[in-house]
């Protein structure tokens, strides 16, 4: 049982605390959320005309007043939790187990009603702006959770269509400068509209056979890593007895 003498010295370090934290929520208006939409808060009409790194800016400074916000409410009612403990004469013992609080613990965090043992302070909040909205999950109408092979045309093929008009990056903004402005983007790289390089200038019929070249840069590109290399295929040289069809032969 803690003596008169530290519950008044921690009592008295409490309440100063208390006004502290009150008179700084009462000169920020809560960080100013109590504006309905962060233009209130910038002086933004709309996000109309708005770069979207502006539109970044603004929602992490968002998303950082809600935490600060929420930190500083979950320290003032600690407080008042630990001055009605005083009140009630239990201020000093854990309200999980009852054993004696040290008083070294209450002297570094005096709003605590718990040993470190059973110390509530893990909480991880889930209250987000509500910009957020549109990002869960990713550009808000898709799932890219899905364990199952998606070919569909999904959020991170939205975003490489829209990157691949242009973006704010620079080729000073990678580790290793890129050639090419249309190489900018994520994935950059990736073939569209098939999988193998070869499918861009390799054709056949409708059964499978009569395989034909269609020249263009794509194939030109391809021959030229082979020869550079000096193999036969992307994935090395077969033998001259292998063949494989595209169609299972007639019984």
């Amino acid at each position: 049982m803690l003596p008169d003498e530290q519950v008044r010295e921690l009592q008295a370090e409490l309440l100063k605390n208390k006004k502290e934290l009150e008179g700084h929520l009462a000169a920020n208006d809560h960080f100013d959320l109590r504006s309905g939409h962060t233009h209130e808060s910038t002086g933004e009409l709309s996000s109309y005309d708005n770069h979207p790194g502006d539109e970044g800016t603004e929602l992490f400074e968002r998303e950082k007043d809600i935490a600060l916000n929420d930190h500083a409410e979950y320290l003032l009612n600690n407080i008042n939790l630990a001055l009605q403990a005083i009140e009630a004469g239990s201020y000093g013992k854990c309200e999980t187990c009852g054993n004696d609080i040290p008083f070294e613990r209450l002297k570094a965090v005096p709003d605590t009603r718990f040993c470190i043992e059973h110390t509530l302070d893990r909480t991880v909040s889930h209250n987000r702006p509500i910009e957020e909205g549109v990002l869960i999950p990713p550009f808000g109408k898709f799932d890219l959770d899905d364990k199952e092979e998606n070919v569909g045309f999904d959020a991170e093929d939205s975003w490489q269509e829209v990157a691949s008009w242009g973006t704010s990056e620079t080729p000073s903004d990678f580790i290793e400068p890129k050639a090419d402005y249309n190489e900018m983007y994520i994935e950059s790289e990736e073939n569209i509209g098939y999988v193998e390089d070869f499918e861009n200038f390799v054709g056949n019929d409708i059964t499978g056979k009569e395989i034909k070249i269609y020249p263009n840069k794509q194939h030109e590109k391809y021959e030229e890593e082979l020869d550079k290399e000096n193999i036969m295929t992307s994935f090395g040289d077969l033998p001259a007895y292998e063949h494989d069809p595209y169609v299972e032969k007639d019984k």
